[in-house]
C-alpha cells in the first residue's frame, strides 16, 4: 500500500499518518522529519539542507529525490509507505513515477477558519518545547508549562496574518500537484475539519472501501 498524504499546515497529516502507519504496518515518511534528523546528525545531507533552511529557501528538487528515492530501497518500505511533505513540485511527482507506483493519495482539506483556530490556539514552550492548545488543550496555568515550567508563547508563524499567508502558498505549490494526481484518477478528498477521533476512522474506512485491509 503505497500512499500519498497532502493538505495544509495545521491539518493534522502526521496524526493522520501515524495512526493508518501503525494499523497497517508501513512507514511514516516525512522529508521534513529526514532533513532535521540530517541537520542533527551533522551529515553531509544535513550540512547542505542547513544552508536552504537557515536561508528560508526550498530544498532544491534534485537533493529531495535523492533523499526519497534513497529512503524508499529499504526493507521496511517493502509492503509500502506513506510519503507526507513529498512530492511539492511536479517534477518531484514525476520522478515518483519513475522509482515506484503510487496506489492512493489522500487529499485532506478543511475551511480556512478551522485550521486558522487550530494553528491560532496553538503554544510553545520556550523551555522544553511542548506544545498546548489555548482551547483543546490548555496548560493547568495559563502562560506556564505543566512539564518544566517554562513560559508558553505563540510562534510568529501561528499568527492569523502568517497563518493566512502560508494557506496561500500551500495553494500556490499544491494545486498543480493535486490536479495531477486527480487526472490519473487517484486522488481522493478527505474531509478533516472534525477532531482527530473521527477523522481517522474516516480514513481507514476509505482504505479498506478500496482494497486495503489491515494485518491485524
Amino acid at each position: 500500500m503505497r500512499l500519498i498524504f497532502i493538505g495544509p499546515p495545521g491539518i493534522g497529516k502526521g496524526t493522520y499518518a501515524t495512526a493508518v502507519s501503525e494499523r497497517y504496518g508501513i512507514p511514516h515518511i516525512s522529508t521534513g522529519d529526514i532533513f532535521r534528523e540530517e541537520v542533527k546528525r551533522g551529515s553531509e545531507l544535513g550540512r547542505k539542507v542547513k544552508k536552504y533552511l537557515e536561508a528560508g529557501e526550498l530544498v532544491p528538487d534534485e537533493i529531495v529525490i535523492e533523499v526519497v528515492r534513497e529512503r524508499l530501497k529499504k526493507e521496511d518500505c517493502r509492503k509500502g509507505f506513506i510519503l507526507d511533505g513529498y512530492p511539492r513540485t511536479l517534477r518531484q511527482a514525476e520522478e515518483l513515477d519513475k522509482m515506484t507506483s503510487i496506489d492512493l493519495v489522500l487529499n485532506f482539506h478543511a475551511p480556512d477558519e478551522v485550521i486558522i483556530e487550530r494553528l491560532g490556539g496553538r503554544r510553545i514552550c520556550v523551555k522544553c518545547g511542548a506544545i498546548y492548545h489555548v482551547k483543546f488543550m490548555p496548560p493547568k496555568k495559563p502562560g506556564i508549562c505543566d512539564k518544566c515550567g517554562g513560559k508558553i508563547i505563540q510562534r510568529k508563524d501561528d499568527t492569523p496574518e502568517v497563518i493566512k499567508h502560508r494557506l496561500e502558498v500551500y495553494r500556490r505549490v499544491f494545486t498543480p500537484i493535486i490536479n495531477y494526481y486527480k487526472e490519473k484518477g487517484i486522488l481522493l478528498d478527505v474531509y478533516a475539519g472534525e477532531p482527530a477521533n473521527i477523522v481517522i476512522p474516516r480514513i481507514l474506512k476509505l482504505l479498506e472501501e478500496h482494497g486495503f485491509k489491515p494485518e491485524k
